[in-house]
Parts: C-alpha cells; structure tokens; sequence
C-alpha cells in the first residue's frame, strides 16, 4: 500500500462552503481543478525542527507544531509515496462530516480516476494545508511515515492510510500542500456518540458478531444495553490502545488524541489515530545533559500525556454526559484544583443528573467487575504522570478483558474492587444482618491490605474531605421511632488539615460537619422541607504509630447490638487460610497485631447553625445525635485509623466500631 507524502496544490479559490445537519456541501467551478499543464514537479526537500519541550510544572501544555531535527525527503520513501495530479480525481460535490478540518485546511473528497491505479474507483480525501502551521503538521506526517514504513500493516492498520501527494504547476502557489489519505467512513467517533441511535448503528456497522466479542473475552451476545455497551467500549477501547502502543514502541507519542481526531473503518472495522502529522519524537535532537530533565523523564511525560488523552477519550465513550462542554470543564476543574482522580465516582454521582437520558448507564458500566472501570479511568488520568498506567497494562486490565480471560488483577486492584464492593453494599441502604456482616468482613479484609501502615504515609493522604458511608455501630433511624422532633439527617462530613507544613509536625485538626434538616410540621412533608441546620465539631489530634490487637479470648459475650464483628473476625480468619488468599496477602496466618496511625485528641468545640428559627433547639441535637454516630459528635472516641488510599478512610472507635468514609472534592458543598 502507497504510504504518504506532500506537494504543493493549485489555488482553489471561488469556494463556498455549504453546511446542513449531516454533510458539507461544496460549490465549485470544475475547469479550477483541470491541471495547467501535465508537468510532474520534481521532488520537494524540507526541513523540520522539533519545538516540543514539556516541562515539569505543566506536561499537559504541549504545543502542536512537533517534529524533529532530520530532513525529510520524498525520494527517501518514493517507494510508498504515490504522486497524484488534479486530473486524476473526480471531485464530489460534498464531505462527510467526520471529515471536517481546521480553520488552515480546506477538505475534499474524491474519487480516483487513474485506471491502472490499485485505488481505482476508491474514494479518498483532498487535505489542502494553507498556513505554516498546517504545512508544518504535512511534513512532519512524511517524516514519521519514514519511522513507521517498516511495519506498513500495522501502520495501515491503526492510522490513515495516507496514500500520497499532489503535484504542483508552476503557476500556482507554492506555499500550500495537498495530502491524499483514505476516507476511513463518514464518522468520528466524536459523531458517531452524538447519533440518537448510535450503539446498534455502530454495532451493525462493525458488523460485531460472536468471534469479534471473543477477541474481547466475552462469551456472549445481546443482553442490555449496559452489557453491549461494555463489550463495544472493550473493543474500541483495545483497538485505540494498540494503536498508541504501536506509536510508543516507536519512540513517538501523538499529542493530538481526541474523540474528534478518531475515525473507525468499516472496512477492517479498526480504530485509525489519524494521520499522525502532531507525532513527537520521544528522544528530540533539542535534548541536552544540561536540561532539567532526562531524555528517559522526556519519554515518559510524553507517554504520560498521551494516556491522559486516552482517559478523557474513554470518559466521554462511557459517560455520555462529558460530551457536554460544561460538564467536561467541571471535570477538568475538578483535577486542577488538586483532586485525586480516585474519588471520580463520588464527584460523577454528585455531578451527573440522575435524571439525563442516559439513565446512568456509564455509572453502572464503571461499577461492574467491582468497579474495575473507575480503577482504570483514575490510573490513565492520574495527577502524577509517573503514576499513570501505560498501553500494555491497560491492556491487561480486567475492565478490558472479558470473562472468558483469565486475569490476576494486582494487589492495588484487590484493594479497589474491596473498596468498591463496600461503597455499593452501602449505598443499597439495607442494614439488616447479613449485609452488616458483609460489611464489616469487607472492611476487615481492606484493613489487612492497608497499603499505608506507616504515620508519614497518612499525613499525606489525610488531609482532605471525607464523606462518612457506614458505621459498625448502632444503627437508630426514623422507621419504628415516633420522636417529638424530627430530623432527616443530610451528608455527614470530616475534614482533616495539617496544621502545619512542616515535616514533623504531626498535629491535624478534625471538623465534623453534620448537616441535616428539621421538620417542624405535625404532618411529614412529601418535599421533605423543613428548617435546615449544620452541626459543627472541631478537634485537635496528634499522628503517632501504634498497633492494633486481635484477642481471640474476647470473642465471648457478644452484645445486644454488635453487628457481628467477633464472627466477622472469626470468619476472616478462616478466609485468609484458604488457598486462594493466601497468594496475596502479606502474611502466613491471622496476625495477632497490625501496625495503626494511632489518634491522639486534645480538646473539643461543638457549635451549631441553624438557617430558620426553631423551638426548643436542644430536641433536635438530641434527634441528631441518636441518629448519628456518636463518635461523629464527640471526636475524642476516634483512637486509630486502619485503611487510608486515595479514595477511602476507615477510623476505629474506642468501642471497636468502624467508620468508613470516601473522599469528597474540595468544592463539594452539600449538605
């Protein structure tokens, strides 16, 4: 197959450009695109020079004209390089949408002509590139065809097969050129979600069928849309992957990956990246011993970035609602303002409408396998680009793999999807006693695998705001109860600062933020309204190591209201004895101890706000505090912290109850 190359075009000018909903339309006048002359221009050199140099403060600003310190010649490809002229195509009156260019290109499709041509017949798309800028993004497709030329098939596969150039007269302008690449379907994948009726169009389109599921893992077929949706996020997802992989592997990142520039083939049914003229060379001739950074520390920002790009990509496929721009802003304010991506849920499900047309589908797609889709989703747009997953282990994830393959997920993975199973056992909201002790066993599970046992590592990860889940403990609501003032409790939550910076201080300031809304008519309103209220405790605590016992003798005499945590031990025990856990946790048999971030309190400041005025204040703390944790109220019962990630918190109390919270965003301001 022809691979590509550049020349001049002739002006094309009288051009009006027509738009409706699906295509745009060109008016032209045929005698502009007959050749003056059937003159074969002679074969352009150029130079190009990379002006890429992402620096540490900011690697997502990288800047679009990228190349490299090498000539580019044609001759050096002539070969695979096809020299075209304006007679060998019959122009077409329109252009498919996903085909539409910047402001510095102009887009035609055609039809060749040539009849001893292998593209005889075949339709193809006229990329006229006018300014420096474009024609800077023209030679450097060349120059990364010559690194790429030698793996044509997967070249073919994964990019847009750029066929060639058109040759230039004379008489025309010398400063523009005209790229020949293969019309790779009428859509982006950036218009293929905007379709009402995407999902079974693209389906058909791929022409999906059982084998093109078990290449994704998957044994079967149909279902719901959740499920189909899954499988065609799978394999669009496996294919983008591949094809930036293959990049990688060839010392180039593309910089330039979004919905928009991604088109899929119905031919070959694969995902082409582009024509690859914003690659960047991983190891630049610009890089000196004298620079900051390495050229190791270059390649791997560069990688870095690229798989950012491939988040985003997968965040807008699965949650439908980021195609919205201030929506997608949020979440890109989100990140700036120093959030950890691992709590995205708890700032998709406070963000997304519960009521859009999508129904949450992409929640529930993210939530399956134990929420192995958030994993990935925080691992490729991770705030530390040291810490973002590559291709090859994004491959191997077990949100892209289906149930047919056999994956053993990693301890962090472990860790996640115990996590996960946790949150979503206590959003169901049903406490009876199977899932309290469900509950606490996953909970004990996750203290085990605390991957932060050390006090540093929790003064890191503490300071933030926590949302309080679950308590171990007694369980009080408004069900069997007919209280004289009545209360409906809102968010609870904690948020923990440093006092200081300074790296012994070891002093942190708890505030426990209870909202909460009382009703003060005799009849329980349908609108739930009522006089609103925050209930605010403050605290001061110290960070020391300390260890947390496990006495098998103290099993005896369970109370009245334990929530089966003895059992819960006895049978966690049992559990890491099988064979199954024991390749993954740390250690042979039931520890005796486990190390702890021990809490040390000083004193203890209650206030409370009230938005209405209300009789007889004292009745609701009381309601308050019967239905709220009592160590939530009196901050002093917290003794120790046992799991801490960057997504959730368990605190143990002075009665052995636990506390599982999840981190909340900066910003979040509800009750």
């Amino acid at each position: 197959m022809a691979l590509c190359g550049v020349c001049s075009t002739p002006n094309l000018p009288n051009l009006q450009v027509l738009r409706n909903s699906s295509i745009v339309g060109l008016k032209r006048n045929r005698s502009l695109w007959q050749p003056t002359s059937s003159f074969r221009a002679k074969p352009v050199k150029f130079r190009c020079s990379s002006s890429l140099k992402p620096s540490s403060s900011d690697v997502e600003e990288i800047d679009e004209d990228v190349g490299n310190g090498s000539s580019v010649s044609v001759d050096d490809g002539s070969a695979h390089v096809k020299q075209f002229m304006w007679s060998d195509f019959k122009i077409l009156d329109r252009v498919s949408i996903g085909h539409g260019g910047r402001a510095d290109e102009l887009v035609f499709e055609a039809i060749v002509q040539v009849p001893d041509s292998p593209l005889f017949n075949q339709g193809v798309v006229l990329r006229k590139l006018n300014t420096t800028r474009a024609q800077k993004r023209g030679r450097r497709a060349i120059e990364v065809l010559k690194k790429l030329v030698r793996r044509r098939l997967l070249y073919h596969s994964y990019s847009m097969q750029v066929h060639g150039y058109i040759s230039n007269t004379l008489s025309d302008d010398p400063y523009s050129f005209t790229l020949v690449h293969g019309c790779h379907g009428s859509f982006s994948i950036r218009h293929w979600l905007q379709q009402s009726d995407w999902l079974p169009t693209l389906e058909a389109t791929l022409a999906l069928d059982e084998e093109s599921f078990r290449r994704v893992g998957d044994d079967t077929t149909g279902g719901p849309a959740v499920s189909r949706q899954l499988r065609l996020i799978r394999i669009l997802m496996r294919d983008i992957l591949i094809g930036v992989n293959y990049l990688h592997s060839h010392g180039l990142a593309h910089t330039e990956l979004r919905l928009e520039n991604v088109h899929i083939s119905p031919v070959d049914r694969h995902i082409k990246v582009g024509i690859l003229g914003n690659a960047a060379d991983f190891y630049g001739d610009g890089a000196s011993t004298s620079s900051a950074y390495s050229t190791m520390d270059r390649r791997q920002m560069m990688i870095a970035f690229d798989m950012r790009c491939v988040g985003f990509m997968m965040a807008k496929m699965i949650l439908q609602e980021l195609m919205d721009p201030l929506i997608f802003a949020k979440l890109k304010s989100f990140l700036a303002k120093g959030n950890d991506p691992s709590s995205l849920r708890e700032f998709f499900v406070t963000t997304l409408n519960t009521n859009s047309e999508s129904g949450n589908t992409g929640v529930q797609i993210l939530d399956r396998n134990w929420g192995a889709g958030w994993h990935l989703l925080s691992s490729l747009i991770a705030t530390r680009p040291s810490k973002r997953i590559s291709c090859l282990d994004a491959l191997k994830h077990p949100f892209l793999c289906g149930p047919r393959w056999r994956v053993a997920p990693s301890m962090d993975i472990i860790r996640w999807g115990l996590g996960s199973t946790a949150v979503k056992i206590s959003e169901e909201y049903i406490y009876r006693m199977p899932q309290r002790q469900r509950l606490a066993h996953f909970i004990g599970l996750m203290e085990m695998l605390n991957p932060y046992p050390k006090p540093n590592c929790w003064l890191e990860l503490l300071p933030g705001r926590w949302r309080l889940l679950y308590s171990t403990g007694k369980h009080i609501g408004l069900t069997l109860r007919q209280p004289s003032t009545r209360a409906l409790i809102g968010n609870v939550h904690l948020t923990i600062t440093q006092a200081s910076e300074a790296a012994n201080n070891t002093s942190l300031s708890f505030t426990s933020d209870i909202g909460f809304t009382a009703i003060t008519s005799k009849d329980w309103p349908h609108n739930k309204t009522g006089a609103t209220g925050k209930l605010q405790t403050l605290s001061q605590f110290r960070l020391v190591a300390g260890k947390r016992l496990y006495l098998k003798e103290e099993k005896k005499n369970i109370g009245k209201f334990s929530m089966g945590e003895p059992d819960a031990e006895e049978g966690l025990a049992e559990k890491l004895e099988t064979e199954k856990w024991k390749k993954v946790v740390p250690f042979k048999k039931f520890p005796s101890s486990l190390p702890v971030a021990k809490l040390v309190s000083g004193e203890i400041e209650v206030t409370m706000n009230m938005n209405d005025r209300i009789e007889s204040p004292e009745n609701v703390i009381g309601e308050v505090r019967k239905q709220i944790p009592q160590e939530m109220f009196d901050l002093s019962k917290l003794v120790c912290g046992t799991y801490i990630d960057g997504r959730l918190l368990v605190l143990r109390c002075v009665n052995g109850s636990a506390l599982l919270f999840t981190r909340s965003s900066f910003n979040d301001k509800s009750m």
